[in-house]
């Protein structure tokens, strides 16, 4: 063929436009620049289950706009130092009830869908309620595996609902991101590739290292089994009960999702859900008001106490993590991580963050792409100090 010749050889096909997306399996240890892309797509990389909004969004009533400055690095810094500092998609704060304060950066829009992370785990925590209301599930002390009867013979045997609601289940697990071979990664690999049942053999092999109810450790893998008890006890695929349950009820503003471990799998209670910012800030708001809209009761009386009662102290070996310590985090409740100071916050990989003080009546929730290791830099600056010196300022600002 000439070199000049544009006819393909026999059986190729033409070049033609090709659109990339990033390793679902590396969805952990991405860089910044896929960070940002990535975590506004991830019902495209795995497997999904659309959590339904109603037929009318509730409109949130909005009070005069905030401006709140902050200190950091003893510099005077503004909303938009914070946006451009710590790589931010969305930022928003209520105040009794009323929004104040609403922005977007990274080109994320009102009806995007951003990743959760983590901070599903504690919106998961609050589907317990509505079963122990409804019936569905009887205590938090009955074993799982009644309701889960392929982790019988495991060390999940005499593990209860409630240990997996406390992270007290015992059981040893490595939650680790930036090691490959970490369970989490292993478990972040299986939900990439879609294996069904693989989540579940996962967590059929780990190790007993506990007594269950003794210690607390931070584990993925035992809200993955929570979702799933809430599942097998309602008798319900966990994204309709939630969007029957609290989503719709809730007035929410866009459909949502649960990533699930398969197509047609168990959805992930414990991590990389998506939904849209306003709707992040109407769940906050939910357990701001006790669990009530408009009147209505949705989470059971006493629940949100009872969820966010310090049922650990975080160990020496949490405290000393600088994260940890700069967010001011003492304890740990029902799948919510508690300050000394009486906030809530739901944490979630990357900068993402729902904090609640019912007693100051105010709600924030801040989407971010924070770089994660080994591309964070000794220079940099404190990213989780920074975000709660500005929560100070949104708490303090006067119009």
């Amino acid at each position: 063929m000439n070199k000049m010749d544009p006819t393909p050889p026999s059986g190729a096909s033409l070049a033609s436009p090709v659109e990339h997306l990033p390793r679902a399996e590396d969805f952990l240890l991405w860089p910044p620049g896929l960070q940002s892309h990535g975590y506004r797509m991830v019902d495209r990389l795995f497997a999904s289950r659309r959590i339904a909004r109603g037929p009318q969004p509730r409109q949130w009533p909005r009070g005069p706009q905030i401006a709140p400055v902050f200190d950091s690095g003893g510099a005077a810094r503004c909303v938009a130092d914070f946006f451009d500092r710590n790589t931010v998609a969305g930022l928003l704060v209520a105040r009794d009830g009323r929004l104040v304060l609403e922005q977007y950066g990274l080109g994320l829009r009102p009806s995007d869908r951003w990743s959760t992370m983590s901070t599903i785990k504690s919106m998961t925590a609050m589907l317990v309620g509505v079963a122990l209301a409804d019936g569905s599930l009887p205590s938090l002390d009955l074993p799982v595996v009644r309701w889960l009867p392929a982790l019988a013979g495991s060390a999940y045997e005499r593990v209860t609902v409630r240990h997996l609601l406390t992270m007290s289940s015992g059981v040893g697990w490595t939650e680790v991101y930036p090691d490959r071979d970490s369970d989490v990664n292993r478990y972040s690999r299986s939900l990439a590739h879609q294996v069904p049942g693989g989540v579940f053999e996962i967590m059929r092999q780990l190790p007993a290292v506990h007594e269950p109810g003794t210690r607390w450790c931070y584990n993925s893998g035992d809200t993955y089994l929570l979702g799933a008890v809430i599942s097998a006890a309602t008798g319900r695929r966990l994204a309709d009960y939630m969007a029957e349950r609290i989503w719709q009820p809730c007035g929410m503003e866009f459909d949502a999702f649960f990533t699930v471990e398969s197509q047609d799998g168990q959805e992930i209670g414990g991590s990389r859900a998506g939904m849209a910012l306003r709707d992040f800030g109407r769940f906050a708001q939910l357990i701001a008001d006790d669990g009530v809209v408009d009147g209505r009761r949705l989470l059971p009386a006493g629940w949100v106490d009872e969820v966010a009662r310090p049922a650990f102290a975080l160990p020496p070996e949490t405290l000393a993590i600088q994260a940890v310590r700069s967010t001011r985090l003492t304890g740990y409740g029902y799948s919510w991580w508690l300050t000394g100071d009486g906030a809530m916050i739901a944490r979630g990989f990357a900068g993402q963050f729902i904090y609640i003080h019912r007693q100051r009546r105010m709600v924030v929730v801040c989407l971010a792409a924070f770089p994660q290791p080994p591309y964070v830099h000794a220079g940099d600056h404190d990213r989780d100090a920074e975000f709660m010196a500005f929560v100070d300022a949104a708490s303090n600002c006067r119009v």
